[in-house]
């Protein structure tokens, strides 16, 4: 990230870990004043460091507990076509063009073992896809 000292990225971690930390509470972490922390804040969002606040679910409370990241080797010229058809899955989450021995890296999402083999099967089928392979994704740490 161009442009940021060490209290923007300090300030960026820590939203990363808790956007909702109050300004105040942020201020005090940093040892920096409250308007110091408001004026970053506004900047980081003016020039489109920080382009939004989310919420995150602890896997348990998500309906889609299943996650995997699926790595394609995409015939020929293919990919515009196999990305559309990815795009219009509703288990794909993410997707990501890649260099290397795969394509693309798909995100997908299901709720059981069953329901994640039909994906699989549906994504599989998807004219231009000549290669797959899938891992399971059995725990996330935070960076």
């Amino acid at each position: 990230m161009l442009g940021l000292d060490d209290i923007d990225r300090e300030l960026i971690s820590l939203l990363r870990d808790n956007a909702r930390l109050p300004v105040a509470t942020l201020a005090k972490k940093l040892r920096v004043a409250r308007g110091t922390v408001q004026n970053r804040l506004q900047r980081l969002e003016r020039d489109g460091v920080v382009v939004g606040y989310t919420v995150r679910l602890k896997p348990q409370a998500e309906s889609q507990r299943i996650r995997a990241l699926m790595h394609v080797v995409i015939e020929g010229n293919k990919d515009k076509e196999v990305l559309r058809s990815l795009r219009g899955n509703p288990h794909v989450f993410a997707l990501h063009t890649t260099n290397g021995r795969w394509d693309m890296v798909a995100e997908v999402r299901a709720d059981t073992l069953e329901a994640f083999d039909r994906v699989l099967d549906t994504i599989r089928q998807i004219e231009g896809i000549a290669n797959t392979e899938t891992s399971i994704l059995l725990s996330t740490h935070k960076l």
